[in-house]
């Protein structure tokens, strides 16, 4: 039986591998071993988010977190190395743009194993992103390219990767599959919205965490006065990441705004189906929205996901708080129609063919 190696780092990975392994399991022809860095603590990812979301447990936990960009990925370079060594598998599998990612791929590349970048193609163009130098090089040294959009296997066109030896595919997106697979899920697991007495479409989702908004307390200043804004019209929910948390004390920054403790991925399900706009710096929600069919308002000036803002379904605001606070007025006011479909549909299926093409070459 062939072997592939996971390497995971973050929650958002867990719940996107969770669809390929659901089919690895049903298939039958692959073996597949988990590798979770640690990268990203999280006390939620117990025993309990493994069984309720139905993901397999990792093999390995390299327990890696903590530490500054350079001394993580090379702690986690030298432990996923020697676990690769012992389980030689016949290909790795990277997702996104974390430091695990690279490292996992950086890794694979030096034992000459062959490697998948789940997610390949997406760019920022902003190289002060450390995501962005990530998926770069990850992309470079990958054999298959799994890309989730046609501007994806555009960006790596430009890019030169015709005359690569990669293997670029358009396979659509895998956090699709995830939302659809976990959508009932989370209908029955979650309380959040009795729980918050919140009203169907009748208020706004928002999360901050980045540190080019969270760092720099003139934008966090900025993007809370519209929030609170905003919250004059309409009820305004903040699951509050730690980093904003800190960050807002430090900077004795006072909002109206709910603020509530970081919830789980079935409770962020039900905020996304149940509120009427979303407001974010995190690029996975963006399309988490799109998938939930709601509008989204993006604190950054540049995404990955440019299609959503071509095709007016976001809007780019920075921290500018008169831009964030019109953005929210315009969608108010207009209904968005959200029956295109950019990110396709049975990605996983698509993705393991492609994989099992690869490792059976």
């Amino acid at each position: 039986m062939k072997k592939i190696v996971t390497v995971l780092g973050a929650r958002p990975q867990f719940i996107k591998a969770a669809v390929l392994s659901r089919i690895i399991k049903e298939m039958s022809e692959i073996e597949e071993i988990i590798i979770h860095t640690g990268q990203h603590f999280d006390e939620n990812m117990s025993d309990v988010f493994f069984q309720e979301m139905q993901i397999p447990k990792p093999k390995y936990n390299l327990n890696v977190n903590n530490l500054s960009h350079g001394a993580m990925t090379g702690r986690m370079l030298e432990e996923i190395e020697k676990t690769l060594v012992k389980e030689n598998p016949d290909a790795v599998v990277v997702y996104g743009d974390t430091n695990s990612t690279l490292a996992g791929v950086l890794a694979a590349k030096k034992l000459h194993i062959k490697t998948v970048h789940i997610e390949a193609g997406l760019r920022s163009f902003n190289m002060k992103m450390p995501e962005e130098v990530n998926r770069i090089l990850t992309d470079r040294i990958s054999d298959l390219l799994s890309c989730p959009t046609q501007t994806a296997v555009n960006n790596l066109k430009l890019e030169g990767y015709d005359n690569l030896s990669a293997i670029v595919e358009k396979h659509g997106d895998i956090m699709k599959d995830a939302v659809d697979f976990y959508s009932d899920f989370s209908s029955e697991k979650s309380s959040i919205i009795s729980n918050l007495n919140l009203t169907r479409s009748n208020f706004v989702l928002a999360t901050i965490h980045r540190q080019e908004n969270t760092n720099d307390s003139k934008k966090l200043n900025a993007i809370f006065n519209a929030l609170d804004n905003i919250y004059l019209k309409k009820p305004v929910i903040l699951p509050l990441h730690p980093r904003t948390k800190e960050k807002l004390k430090e900077y004795k920054v006072k909002t109206k705004v709910k603020l509530i403790d970081p919830v789980g991925y079935f409770d962020m399900l039900e905020l996304l189906k149940n509120c009427s706009l979303v407001i974010t710096d995190s690029g996975g929600l963006q399309k988490e929205s799109y998938f939930n069919k709601k509008p989204c308002v993006v604190l950054r000036e540049e995404t990955e996901w440019s299609e959503l803002v071509n095709y007016g379904y976001a809007t780019l605001v920075g921290s500018n708080t008169k831009k964030i606070i019109q953005s929210f007025s315009d969608f108010s006011l207009t209904q968005t129609d959200f029956s295109r479909d950019l990110y396709g549909s049975n990605v996983g299926e698509k993705i393991y063919n492609s994989i099992l093409s690869l490792i059976e070459a």
